[in-house]
């Protein structure tokens, strides 16, 4: 493909009146004119895309765990989860992310069984790392939003403002029995809920305002109680009267994560997700899904421009076609079964994937990408030395982390506090 970069674009050319008295007239003005308006674009920065990548399991296949180099007695130990940040760290990733359900992976012996508590995970890794974005799965069928917003605001700040909830829903009966509260709900039930719990959880991180804090001695008054505020949230599945027990974290709101999975799921993201996770085969389907979130955005009163609509790409990257091919029919030969993803699939080098990430993002399809490595290992080194270069050198990825938060990476404004306003 070509390189957008080296693609001439030329000012029109100015009327004589407009013209300055000291330029030469005719085609030299036209040729100083051209020259001007490449300066200009050298010097406006280009957008940059934005990629995350899912640390989970082994790998996105099912049994990638089998495979040579997947460190498997190390699946559960935290120094190959470090390990893991810090490779995703040194390639300027915006996020790792983290998924996590309350049921096991479906039985079949090639696949991996066993969790981690994402959001402990994100704990333990948010002091050992910088810069990265940390985005934890929280499921919102069986959990409460006091205990959500306490957990990714604990995130926030241990982090020092670099955390993200992934909004997680059940809707199985195996799921419902561990806990024995309530049934399997239908997925419109699940997402619905889930919405109430965002509402909920982003009450109480403004519960406290940035200054609630007053940590006088002398007094003996930690906090300004005039700064800490009641939700007083009454909907139809939760009534909670607040405050938080956490302090506001350094990022206010730290960012909403929603996977566009389902009508319901892409509606609700419109509403309240900063970051939205789609899946596409191609770059018109991802085109239209990303145009069908940003609508719903403004249908519901948001700035468009306040979202990130990211592709799913699962990933398997080799020196060479043929090599990349040969890993996935090992892969699939572990499992005994075909990869049908319902997304983006690369399958290939490292430069067709960065060509991939140039075209649909310079297209407006996505606003970056959710990277899942076929095996965590190989593809997310092979992602990082040489996919990330390549995307550099042709403009289209940052070289630095623009600022200390996530929301800082994402291009995020940090929010005011809602009670605060309210008082003022």
């Amino acid at each position: 493909m070509p390189d957008s970069n080296l693609t001439p674009l030329f000012a029109p050319a100015s009327s004589s009146a407009e013209q300055r008295d000291d330029r030469p007239s005719g085609r030299t003005v036209d040729a100083l004119d051209a020259l001007d308006a490449l300066d200009a674009l050298d010097e406006a920065p280009r957008r940059s895309a934005h990629l995350g990548v899912d640390l989970s399991d082994a790998g996105a296949r099912a049994g990638a765990w089998r495979a040579v180099g997947s460190e498997s007695p190390r699946l559960f130990d935290g120094q190959r989860l470090q390990e893991l940040v810090a490779t995703a760290q040194r390639g300027v990733l915006d996020f790792a992310l983290f998924d996590d359900t309350f049921s096991l992976q479906p039985t079949r012996n090639t696949t991996l069984r066993g969790r981690l508590d994402a959001a402990l995970v994100a704990s333990r890794l948010a002091p050992r790392s910088a810069g990265i974005g940390l985005v934890a799965t929280v499921d919102t069928t069986h959990t409460e939003p006091f205990h959500v917003s306490k957990a990714i605001a604990t995130i926030d700040h241990v982090s020092a403002g670099r955390a993200a909830w992934q909004v997680g829903w059940s809707t199985t009966e195996a799921g419902a029995a561990l806990f024995g509260r309530k049934g399997a709900q239908a997925t419109a039930d699940a997402v619905a809920e889930a919405e109430e719990a965002i509402e909920v959880v982003s009450r109480l991180w403004d519960s406290w305002e940035d200054d609630a804090e007053i940590r006088d001695v002398a007094s003996g008054r930690f906090v300004d109680r005039d700064k800490l505020h009641y939700v007083d949230y009454d909907g139809v599945r939760f009534a909670v009267k607040g405050p938080s027990i956490t302090p506001r974290s350094p990022q206010a709101q730290p960012p909403v994560v929603v996977r566009g999975d389902s009508a319901e799921a892409l509606a609700l993201a419109g509403r309240r997700a900063d970051v939205v996770r789609v899946r596409a085969t191609t770059l018109d389907g991802a085109r239209a899904l990303r145009d069908q979130v940003r609508a719903a955005a403004a249908e519901a009163g948001r700035n468009p421009d306040d979202l990130r609509v990211l592709v799913d790409v699962y990933a398997v990257i080799g020196q060479d076609r043929a090599s990349a091919q040969a890993r996935l029919d090992l892969l699939e030969g572990l499992e005994g079964i075909t990869w049908d993803t319902g997304s983006l699939t690369h399958v290939g080098t490292a430069r067709d994937l960065a060509e991939v990430v140039e075209e649909w993002f310079d297209a407006g399809a996505a606003d970056g990408f959710t990277i899942r490595p076929s095996s965590l290992r190989t593809d997310l080194d092979a992602l990082v030395d040489d996919v990330v270069p390549l995307l550099q050198e042709a403009g289209v990825f940052r070289s630095a982390y623009p600022g200390s938060t996530l929301r800082d990476t994402l291009g995020l404004a940090r929010p005011a506090n809602r009670y605060a306003a309210a008082i003022a």
